[in-house]
């Protein structure tokens, strides 16, 4: 597919970045609708939380008939002073 190759470059940039940072990754939102997730993200970003959107991470766990296929939107926390 063309620009699959920058996105995972992109992404692979990203986590080399987090890799040496303690966190850890939470779950913020999970559905089976791909267009609930789009609106998700949408609103996630207009609302300027502070949220980097490289430390945004989008999971997307294939299912078969049993299971059906479900997004998960997950952010990093990085862990605090101690």
């Amino acid at each position: 597919m063309p620009g699959q190759r920058k996105r995972k470059r992109s992404r692979e940039r990203a986590q080399r970045r987090l890799r040496d940072v303690p966190g850890r990754w939470e779950p913020l939102f999970s559905t089976r609708d791909q267009g609930e997730l789009k609106e998700y993200l949408r609103r996630l970003y207009a609302e300027g939380r502070g949220i980097d959107p490289e430390h945004v991470r989008i999971d997307m766990f294939c299912g078969r008939l049993v299971h059906p296929t479900t997004h998960r939107v997950s952010v990093f926390v990085p862990e605090g002073p101690a």
